[in-house]
């Protein structure tokens, strides 16, 4: 096999890869609603299902990879949740609805 066609394989198996983790946000909760304290810190959240977490709770689901399109990086000395970077505004958690 020469180096095009290795390529080309590496290629076709990240097209996989890339569908397995489409299917994997089929199993995965969404954030549809958001509360806050009186200073606009988000401190709760609320899944498709209902279920409600805690900002605690959130951060360990999202870093368990249970939760669809939030990210968890450090910042400030701990790690903070945050909507997936899309460039879209209304779907960033601070714009959620309220529960």
């Amino acid at each position: 096999m020469d180096r095009f066609e290795e390529a080309y394989n590496q290629y076709q198996n990240q097209t996989n890869v890339n569908a397995d983790s489409e299917n994997n946000l089929l199993n995965k909760e969404k954030i549809v609603a958001v509360r806050k304290n009186e200073d606009g810190d988000l401190i709760g959240f609320q899944t498709e299902t209902g279920r409600e977490l805690d900002y605690i709770e959130a951060l360990a689901e999202a870093k368990a990879g249970k939760l669809a399109h939030v990210d968890v990086f450090h910042k400030y000395g701990r790690d903070i949740l945050r909507s997936e970077p899309d460039g879209i505004k209304e779907n960033n958690l601070d714009m959620l609805p309220d529960f």
